[in-house]
């Protein structure tokens, strides 16, 4: 199984009449989601509320096949994220002090089963304390020999402590076995050099690989060895970005598992067909989430 560890929410989303509507979101359930839809064992370590989202939110995660084992429960409110839309590119407004996500505490995680073949982490979940340093004390925890995978996904404007941030985002990184991020991620990250010299930078941070997404101008594959993979981004009619990344990232950890490469030791010397694979299946899946509106990541039958 696959687990991915972070925040559940409710996007409210304008409809085309300028009404806001509720969907099921957040950069990690987003990913866990897209997993389950592609076919791939999946659970979600996430704080999930008794309130009347919470439920949508858990219906959500039974419908595309991820468990709720390893979600804590609570009477806190669920996270709300206002998503404002300008020609399909979304930034949010994040409404999160004292929910069901946030305040989640380390004794309140489950100890993670024996058969889990890797880790997933991302999103605000990681901005800000509490459940951000309860998500890095579990990543830290994790064996040499399981895969953690990081997807920062950063929001400057929701983060209370930049620097606490910065410390956080680096130890999870040093610990990380896969890395992707954005080109506005890597250029918040690091601030200095053009882009090869970013890249280089967060390399030698300590992943085996990073992956690097540059929207329409497609992604690239950085091996800590110097190899390199590049893949255009797939042709779609974007209705809205909401949720891309997320998706690739399933579609990445979905490929790779498919490969039987989903521990460090093979992420370490993956070849270039198993990463031009990864890459095409990533993309693909990315490539319908933006052709429709909200975070609604393709099924397996659909990429078939």
């Amino acid at each position: 199984m696959i687990l991915c560890a972070g925040e559940a929410l409710i996007d409210m989303i304008p409809n085309a009449h300028g009404a806001y509507v509720p969907h099921v979101g957040g950069a990690v359930l987003n990913t866990a989601v897209a997993l389950g839809r592609l076919g791939e064992p999946v659970g979600l370590v996430t704080g999930l509320s008794s309130d009347l989202f919470g439920g949508m939110i858990a219906d959500h995660l039974t419908a595309s096949h991820v468990s709720t084992d390893h979600a804590v429960r609570s009477n806190r409110n669920t996270t709300l994220a206002f998503v404002h839309l300008d020609q399909g590119n979304a930034t949010y407004t994040f409404y999160d002090d004292e929910t069901a996500t946030r305040n989640i505490q380390p004794v309140d995680i489950a100890s993670v089963p024996a058969g889990t073949e890797a880790m997933f982490f991302g999103g605000i979940s990681l901005c800000n304390p509490p459940a951000a340093d309860s998500l890095l004390d579990l990543a830290l925890s994790q064996p040499e020999d399981r895969l953690v995978m990081a997807d920062p996904n950063i929001r400057p404007g929701f983060v209370s402590d930049h620097d606490g941030y910065r410390a956080r985002l680096t130890k999870l990184i040093e610990r990380a076995d896969i890395v992707k991020l954005s080109d506005d991620d890597i250029g918040w990250l690091v601030s200095d050099g053009d882009l090869d010299a970013k890249t280089q930078a967060v390399l030698n941070m300590g992943p085996k690989l990073l992956l690097l997404t540059e929207g329409g101008d497609g992604a690239t594959a950085h091996l800590s060895n110097g190899t390199r993979v590049r893949v255009a981004a797939e042709k779609a009619t974007v209705v809205d970005t909401v949720g891309a990344g997320d998706t690739f990232n399933a579609g990445c950890l979905a490929a790779l598992r498919r490969a039987g490469a989903l521990s460090p030791s093979d992420v370490a010397v993956l070849d270039e067909v198993t990463l031009t694979d990864m890459l095409t299946l990533s993309a693909r899946a990315a490539a319908i989430t933006v052709s429709r509106a909200g975070a609604n990541p393709p099924w397996q039958t659909e990429l078939d």
